[in-house]
């Protein structure tokens, strides 16, 4: 009962591109209400994901109520970071009903729900439940292997592979934590690939964990909100590859900025941008674009190969147009070539 006194907390994890912030957005469309207070933990510092909910235009949606941790992944910044912002969201005078957490897609969940363990917070909040959103049709297509333990073994037997890819430990991490997977983008999969991955993924999680497929994150706030799992106290049925680590490494990955001038062709930069993704096998790009003549501004987000771009806002009255883009990815990735090739300083290989 006493779990019934606190603000519930849902912290919704996943790996980049599987869809967290167009989920998020719809929880908020559909909020009914609610005030739901919103952290968002970006990898890097453009603040896009921040950006893309704070125009979204729904009631209760606004910039006071999102709060951005952009210096570093939120499982690594527990103490400087997160605990502070939730000691002031939790003191306000009109405190949330329900927080939404929305980690990076690097973040290992197990030591955030740890956090809220904390004397500062943990008799006043609780986890309600971990949401694991996945790329359904990126995962049924090997993107993570199903037993990253067996993959180590090869990798160990093998000194001519890469020993040091953290990415399948990362996704079985967040599968391992949580209460309830999203199979988003599931519309991409006919019934025989769903059925497969659906069949791949009980054999990951934990007894009593729900599947739930659907399609740009449009799913009934009510099957997400009110789990009532309290998560912080149920932290031992949690396995992870990192139990017993005070931290984990995220040097294999690393973000940088291209600072772009106005583009008058979309069509061009698109087809820049694509082959930059092939050449270099990019992760992740977004950011926004200032395109002459339109009053609104132009966002892009490119998760591997599929690249989506539209207006989102009108550019405000106070603020400068410029046209910036985040780019994340493998560490190593050759900085000066990737920006020429979006610069158009190189040439563009036939798609």
């Amino acid at each position: 009962m006493n779990s019934l006194r606190k603000i519930p907390a849902t912290v919704i994890t996943g790996f980049l591109g599987a869809g967290k912030t167009t989920l998020v957005r719809h929880l908020m469309e559909q909020a009914n209400g609610k005030r739901i207070a919103l952290i968002i933990n970006e990898f890097g510092d453009l603040g896009v994901d921040r950006e893309i909910l704070a125009a979204c235009g729904v009631k209760g949606c606004t910039e006071d109520t999102i709060i951005e941790l952009a210096n570093g992944c939120i499982c690594c910044t527990v103490a400087d970071e997160f605990l502070p912002t939730m000691d002031a969201l939790l003191n306000r005078a009109d405190p949330p009903d329900h927080i939404v957490i929305e980690t990076s897609g690097l973040a290992l969940p197990k030591p955030l729900v740890k956090a809220f363990h904390w004397p500062e917070i943990r008799h006043r909040v609780t986890v309600d439940g971990v949401i694991a959103v996945i790329d359904a049709n990126a995962t049924a297509a090997g993107r993570f292997a199903d037993d990253p333990e067996a993959v180590q073994a090869m990798r160990e037997a093998d000194d001519s592979l890469d020993h040091d890819n953290p990415l399948e430990e990362v996704f079985t991490d967040q599968l391992l934590c949580a209460d309830m997977v999203v199979l988003n983008k599931a519309d991409l999969l006919d019934d025989v690939g769903l059925a497969a991955l659906e069949s791949a993924l009980k054999a990951q999680v934990r007894p009593g964990v729900h599947l739930v497929p659907t399609a740009y994150g449009k799913i009934d706030p009510a099957v997400l909100l009110g789990l009532d799992k309290a998560a912080e106290d149920d932290l031992d049925a949690r396995p992870s590859h990192h139990d017993g680590d005070d931290e984990h490494d995220h040097e294999d990955f690393e973000t940088f900025f291209i600072d772009l001038g106005p583009v008058d062709d979309l069509d061009a930069l698109e087809a820049r941008l694509l082959t930059a993704i092939n050449e270099h096998d990019i992760l992740r790009i977004k950011g926004f674009l200032d395109v002459p003549g339109k009053a609104m501004r132009h966002l892009v987000q490119a998760v591997g190969p599929r690249l989506d771009h539209y207006y989102d806002r009108p550019w405000k009255a106070d603020e400068q147009r410029a046209s910036r883009l985040v780019v994340i990815g493998l560490h190593g990735l050759d900085r000066e070539a990737i920006t020429n090739r979006i610069r158009g300083l190189a040439p563009v290989a036939a798609l």
